[in-house]
């Protein structure tokens, strides 16, 4: 493998210099399109300062114009430029509003800025000229999701059945446009994405969509699953940013337990273990604790933690303000001192 790229790298650079050689001492001027070539071997180097050179000269003919403005928006997109990414794409497409090429690349730069509602005026167009493309049918999905538009995004999503049976990223967006839109069918495609997926987060979705469905002992299931492998999981993921907090997990079980099993004291059980990892989210329990399912005796135990939690924000504000306040007396000695 890697001799085959120190071949190519070997290739693309003679080439660069027999052309620039030939022309330097012939003293003749390059076509445009040796100009294209050789700004696109830069471009195969990664050398895009002087692939940039080449590709603007070249862009001065009509035969490689598009061409180079479309490589020219490449270059910007790979150095993050995406301003002037976007300005070559739609440059092209002013001239020429069907180039798919252009299309599909200033969809995907507008997303990249996050101007999400000219990506999806760009794909919208792109899969009226190329419908059968699912690449292009996914990102347009994913795009309508975004501006939450579910029902348009799902229509979307509908016309290319045949990659939603293997295809992981449309899966998955389908089943959370189906949970977006509270459509029960939710159950069954995030249930087929997590055959294959052993995803937490997605678990947490699954676990909290199965209650809202009042499947509670799935549900159930479902939260300790996800509580288990974030149990098992190595110190350094969690060190890395967890994209689920087992305190929340607990949270969800523990509101799970109080409100579908009432006499049970497992929940209470489970909402001190929440609080002792960390939950400490005040108003969503106060919420919990006003519900009429949750038993009297453990509304009562819900107010003690609360209390308890209240306490303990106020304490460590305290301390906080009290840590500030001797800094600051701290700094103005200082200054004394220094003036002195």
């Amino acid at each position: 493998m890697k001799c085959g790229k120190s071949m190519r790298f070997i290739v693309i650079f003679s080439l660069i210099f027999l052309v620039s050689l030939f022309y330097g001492c012939a003293g003749l001027a390059a076509s445009a399109q040796e100009y294209y070539s050789i700004g696109m071997a830069y471009f195969e180097l990664g050398k895009f300062e002087d692939a940039e050179k080449w590709l603007n000269r070249a862009k001065l003919a009509d035969r490689t114009m598009t061409a180079s403005q479309y490589n020219l928006g490449r270059i910007a997109f790979e150095t993050k430029d995406y301003e002037e990414a976007v300005k070559h794409f739609e440059g092209i497409l002013r001239k020429d509003p069907e180039n798919i090429l252009a299309l599909r690349a200033a969809a995907f730069t507008r997303i990249k800025m996050n101007d999400i509602e000219k990506a999806e005026k760009h794909y919208d167009k792109l899969l009226a000229i190329v419908p059968e493309s699912a690449d292009d049918g996914y990102n347009h999905a994913l795009v309508l999701f975004a501006m939450e538009r579910y029902e348009k995004a799902e229509e979307v999503m509908e016309k290319y059945s045949f990659p939603l049976q293997d295809n992981n990223d449309l899966i998955l967006l389908y089943a959370r446009t189906q949970k977006a839109l509270n459509k029960v069918e939710a159950i069954d495609t995030y249930a087929r994405w997590l055959t294959g997926n052993p995803d937490k987060k997605v678990r947490y979705e699954y676990a909290q969509l199965l209650e809202k469905h009042e499947l509670y002992a799935r549900a159930m299931e479902e939260y300790r699953a996800v509580l288990s492998a974030l149990e098992s999981a190595p110190a350094s993921s969690t060190a890395a940013g967890e994209d689920v907090k087992k305190s929340d997990v607990r949270f969800s079980l523990a509101s799970l337990l109080l409100t579908a099993d009432a006499s049970s004291g497992e929940g209470i059980t489970e909402m001190e273990t929440a609080v002792k990892e960390g939950y400490s989210n005040i108003e969503e329990i106060e919420t919990l604790q006003k519900n009429t399912k949750v038993s009297a005796v453990n509304r009562d135990k819900l107010r003690t933690i609360i209390n308890d939690l209240q306490r303990a924000a106020e304490e460590k504000e305290k301390n906080e303000a009290a840590g500030k306040n001797s800094q600051k007396d701290s700094s103005e000695t200082n200054l004394e001192t220094g003036s002195k």
